[in-house]
C-alpha cells in the first residue's frame, strides 16, 4: 500500500506551485524585454494580428483552448 501522508519538502531546490525562482525569471526577462525597447514593437504587432480575419481566428483559437481542444478536434456546441 502507497502511503499518502504529506511530507516534508525536500531540500533539493524543488519547488512547487508558487515558485520563487520562476517568478524571479520572469519578472528579470520581462524587465529586460522593457529595458530593450522591444514593448511598442510587440504592441504594434499585437495590434495588427486584430484585423478582422485574424481576430476571428484568434478568437476561435483562444475557445478551443479554453474548451480544453488545443488541436480543434472537438465539434463546438
Amino acid at each position: 500500500m502507497q502511503d499518502t501522508r504529506r511530507k516534508k519538502a525536500p531540500k533539493d531546490g524543488v519547488e512547487g506551485e508558487g515558485s520563487y525562482s520562476g517568478t524571479r525569471d520572469y519578472d528579470e526577462r520581462t524587465a529586460k524585454f522593457i529595458e530593450k525597447g522591444k514593448v511598442d514593437k510587440a504592441a504594434q504587432e499585437a495590434r495588427r494580428a486584430m484585423d478582422p480575419d485574424e481576430a476571428a481566428e484568434l478568437k476561435k483559437a483562444e475557445a478551443q483552448g479554453k474548451a480544453g481542444d488545443i488541436h480543434g478536434k472537438r465539434k463546438p456546441k
